[in-house]
């Protein structure tokens, strides 16, 4: 480390000389040098330091300190512990309301299966079970309408006379389904009585 003493030092330009007796010539220095003093240096400041040479050849300080003169406290760069911390809270913050939001959808969810499950729990229990004694009863209570088989094989064709039926039934269907028949000649509901052909289905 050599020690001198600033002999000269231009302000504006932020640069100077030191004058040293460890030195042949005086060194050159430069203000970024003292970049971590707590003032600028001055003309007749101690200056500690020590010489490297430049590419040009010439030598210049480096590693400098002014003596009396406190140096600036190396403020440490701001760790991410802040923004990692930060950053840890934002997810642990949005995973929990995704996990509050997912819980609650499946809630709702299983809340909807339940209740359906127990409307239709009410629905079965609710709904009559029909024995054969109901059905025996209901039989009793509105018996059966016969149909002949036959008759749903008659159509209206026009036909009006009883000499143009086959059978007693295809007659009565022609007087209750068709227009114009002529063969219920007292309207009591009994057509081609006086036919012969229809006696025994009487």
């Amino acid at each position: 480390m050599n020690k001198g003493l600033l002999k000269a030092w231009n302000d504006e330009k932020g640069f100077g000389f030191i004058k040293s007796d460890t030195q042949a010539h005086d060194t050159f220095i430069h203000i970024s040098a003292l970049k971590h003093m707590s003032r600028k240096p001055k003309v007749g400041d101690t200056i500690y330091f020590e010489v490297a040479t430049q590419p040009d050849g010439k030598s210049k300080a480096v590693n400098c300190r002014i003596e009396g003169v406190a140096a600036l406290k190396v403020t440490p760069k701001k760790s991410n512990h802040h923004r990692v911390a930060k950053s840890n809270f934002t997810n642990s913050f949005l995973g929990k309301i995704a996990s509050i939001s997912i819980i609650a959808v499946l809630g709702f969810v299983a809340v909807n299966k339940y209740n359906h499950y127990k409307s239709n729990e009410q629905f079965n229990n609710h709904t009559p079970v029909i024995t054969n004694t109901d059905l025996a009863t209901f039989d009793e209570q509105y018996p059966k309408i016969v149909i002949p088989q036959n008759s749903q094989n008659f159509t209206c064709d026009g036909r009006q006379h009883c000499s143009q039926m086959t059978s007693r039934a295809e007659a009565v269907f022609f007087i209750n389904n068709c227009p114009n028949t002529k063969m219920d000649g007292d309207g009591d509901g009994d057509p081609c009585e006086r036919d012969t052909r229809f006696q025994g289905e009487w």
